[in-house]
């Protein structure tokens, strides 16, 4: 868990702008939910695996002697998001889009791009089966990350039903796919070898663990290739012929194809790379699931999928879902080391400092302070009267590109002497005047 300084904070907040206003182009309401749910509601929805990472709330008052836990930070906004559908279902539409940017926590391990307390940046669609929905997800993960100037990431998608057959296939008992496909997605965190002894730890033979992580890591070693449209429907015709028609796992491979063929004229065209070997941990997925990967970052920018049945889980039916989840503190490590952040991008608390030469212009500081953030400029008051030398080089040391002077001269005569620090000159303007002229020459330093 970590602080965050102010520019930071600019950063984010930029990254942040850009996924909202391309959520809001797509048709997303946002959504928030509370830090923390019943214990119940998260325990159980995200396989043995997520409960040992939830953070858990011990009871308080006369129960905390107890040492049991009856609250917990949320783990993701998925679970939260089906706790809120169905408790509100009568006021929700029949087909709910939502968009949630805030902050998750898992007692996980800190590494690049991994903290425990880190922003999730999610959008779902309730209510259709219709491959559409994953399409459009997919194409509104490719404009976000488009715009935030991304141009090398690969969309993968895979089905948990063909998964099912391919466990099948390594002779993996359906007790245990559940414990396998855990253990797979933390190949590109533990390694192979890490995860073929958490294979043999949860029961897998050595048979079977030896096939599916040769499989798995063979896959993983182009998860970052270049997609091709025509590789896709190969690989997804030699999949559809090995099973028997009507086989979920058949069924599986159409729907990938209709999710591929529906991204044709999107953003995400060019982006999509069909790919057997991707599993995702988390248990609540029903169907299609996807994944953004760059070349250079171990792990995921962001994943998602179906999870049809999770809502029926608090509400007694089921509800057709599937969401997409960009990861910010990924994306925003990626983006510092490729100096991805526009230089216009504000680093700066102010657009132009006021000096102050004694306790007597206070008043006459503050006047022209409102007249200059009414003209749309951020000011910063300086408010000891010391030396202006000094206050200039606070300025200067600040990025700030602008000093207004305002001594007795300047407020007799209601002027006020303007300082460019980088172009080391100064004019002398009417206090009317002094706000536009500096957003003007704001404008041109760009």
């Amino acid at each position: 868990m970590r602080d965050f300084l102010p520019e930071d904070v600019r950063r984010r907040e930029y990254a942040i702008g850009i996924i909202t206003r391309v959520y809001e182009r797509y048709g997303f309401e946002p959504l928030e939910t509370p830090a923390v749910e019943n214990i119940e509601t998260l325990l159980g929805t995200y396989g043995e695996e997520g409960n040992q990472l939830i953070f858990k709330i011990l009871k308080r008052g006369e129960h905390e002697a107890t040492g049991q836990a009856d609250l917990a930070l949320r783990y993701d906004l998925t679970v939260p998001l089906a706790r809120v559908v169905a408790q509100y279902q009568s006021r929700l539409p029949r087909l709910f889009k939502r968009y949630q940017i805030q902050p998750v926590w898992r007692a996980d391990r800190p590494a690049r791009g991994r903290f425990r307390e880190f922003y999730q940046c999610d959008v779902d669609s309730l209510g259709s089966t219709s491959p559409m929905v994953e399409a459009e997800l997919c194409a509104a993960m490719s404009d976000a990350l488009t715009e935030l100037g991304f141009n090398d990431f690969v969309i993968r998608i895979n089905h948990r039903q063909f998964l099912a057959y391919l466990l099948n296939t390594f002779a993996v008992p359906r007790e245990s796919h559940a414990d396998a496909l855990v253990a797979i997605d933390k190949l590109d965190k533990i390694g192979g070898d890490g995860v073929l002894k958490e294979l043999l730890n949860r029961g897998i033979s050595e048979q079977s663990s030896d096939a599916m992580l040769q499989f798995f890591e063979g896959a993983a070693e182009i998860k970052g290739s270049a997609p091709d449209p025509e590789e896709n429907e190969a690989a997804l015709d030699v999949g559809r012929d090995r099973l028997p028609i009507g086989s979920p796992g058949r069924d599986a491979v159409e729907n990938i194809r209709a999710i591929l063929r529906i991204t044709s004229g999107t953003s995400a065209e060019g982006r999509m790379r069909l790919d057997f070997s991707l599993a995702r941990g988390l248990s609540y997925y029903t169907g299609a699931i996807m994944e953004i990967n760059v070349a250079d970052l171990a792990g995921s920018l962001g994943g998602g999928g179906r999870y049809d049945n999770l809502v029926g889980m608090f509400l007694g039916q089921n509800i057709p879902a599937c969401g997409f989840s960009l990861g910010l503190e990924r994306i925003l490590v990626v983006m510092g080391e490729r100096n991805m952040f526009p230089p216009t991008l504000k680093t700066t608390a102010a657009d132009v400092m006021i000096a102050t030469f004694d306790a007597a212009g206070a008043p006459a500081a503050m006047r022209l302070a409102a007249q200059l953030r009414e003209a749309g400029l951020r000011v910063l008051v300086y408010p000891d009267p010391e030396k202006i030398g000094k206050q200039i080089k606070y300025a200067d040391s600040r990025g700030i590109p602008f000093v207004a002077l305002l001594g007795e001269n300047e407020i007799r005569d209601n002027t006020v002497t303007v300082k460019n620090l980088a172009a080391q000159t100064q004019d002398t303007y009417g206090q009317a005047d002094a706000g536009a002229t500096i957003v003007e020459a704001l404008r041109q330093r760009g």
